[in-house]
């Protein structure tokens, strides 16, 4: 009886290969779908790391990367217009001020070293990254699901875009030029935190900081109708913003907390310029800081969520 129970096994497994072999479709084709990673926060997540300092072999990396990584952009409006990149992982080309600012003439953000990484690491998969960030915009304000204009108008934002909406708006539209099967949403990265650290107008934003968080990832993942999706942010901002970062953290499932670090002698350190602009520090990462973030951002991923890349 396991005799001929075997030969029917075989019978039937050999007509499914065969017929999937006619339809031009291999087994390995249909489990695969195309990784997808939306990005989202303000002008760190923008980035300002200068693309002219990338070694030769890290500009290999990158033409690597890039031959799985499809992204798009919508970043900070300037002079009139936002700025727009669809195509392969690359640098990015920002508004005159910024290139006068941080002396820079194409720049990048944290999905670069963290899409190279993705590819060296996992290479058998096919990526879609969409970042939508704008520089000075608060998650009390402009980022916030609940948004009004009275909220909007604590930083003088009531005139910006309603930037959680427009975020949406943007993956929405992307998504839906795809077909729902060939793709999955496994993971957010989100950078923002030092506006709403700012206490000058008062210390609302700051005080409701770990609400607004919690709020904008239960959002996202009802929109998306994925209850558990990975959350990972950059612990920027001020000290009671980064506490409420971490009681996010320890609060909601699948949600990452990573603590960079000013020491040059840290393994997370991430260094800042420190040229000036108008008598003033520029701050933001430099090239090997906002490398650096990229790289722990793929840590953190792949330390809490590498069954999501298989």
């Amino acid at each position: 009886m396991n005799y001929l129970k075997n030969i029917y096994i075989k019978k039937h497994s050999l007509f499914i290969l065969l017929f999937l072999s006619f339809a031009g479709v291999s087994l390995g084709q249909i489990a695969k779908k195309t990784k997808v990673f939306i990005l989202a926060g303000q002008s760190n997540m923008d980035g300002r790391g200068d693309a002219s300092k990338l070694s030769e072999a890290e500009m290999k990396l990158l033409a690597n990367a890039s031959q799985k990584i499809h992204f798009v952009y919508k970043g900070t409006v300037g002079e009139g217009n936002a700025i727009r990149y669809n195509g392969a992982l690359d640098f990015t080309n920002p508004w005159n001020f910024v290139k006068q600012k941080f002396r820079v003439e194409k720049c990048f953000g944290p999905e670069l070293f963290f899409g190279v990484e993705l590819v060296k690491n996992y290479s058998k998969q096919d990526y879609l990254f969409i970042k939508r960030s704008q520089g000075g915009t608060s998650l009390y304000g402009a980022w916030n699901p609940n948004w009004s204009v009275e909220k909007a108008s604590f930083f003088n934002e009531q005139d910006k875009p309603k930037l959680y909406q427009d975020f949406i708006d943007l993956v929405d539209a992307e998504l839906a030029k795809l077909q729902p099967d060939s793709y999955e949403i496994i993971g957010m990265l989100w950078v923002q935190g030092e506006t709403d650290s700012n206490t000058s107008n008062g210390p609302t934003a700051t005080d409701t900081y770990q609400e607004n968080l919690e709020n904008l990832i239960i959002s996202v993942r009802s929109h998306y109708n994925i209850p558990d999706l990975p959350f990972l942010m950059l612990g920027v901002g001020s000290k009671k913003v980064q506490n409420a970062m971490t009681q996010v953290s320890n609060k909601l499932t699948n949600v990452s907390f990573i603590e960079r670090s000013q020491d040059e002698n840290k393994s997370n350190y991430t260094p800042i310029y420190t040229h000036k602009w108008k008598d003033k520090t520029v701050g933001h990462y430099n090239y090997e800081g906002m490398k650096k973030i990229g790289q722990l951002f793929f840590e953190s991923y792949q330390t809490s969520y590498a069954n999501l890349l298989q």
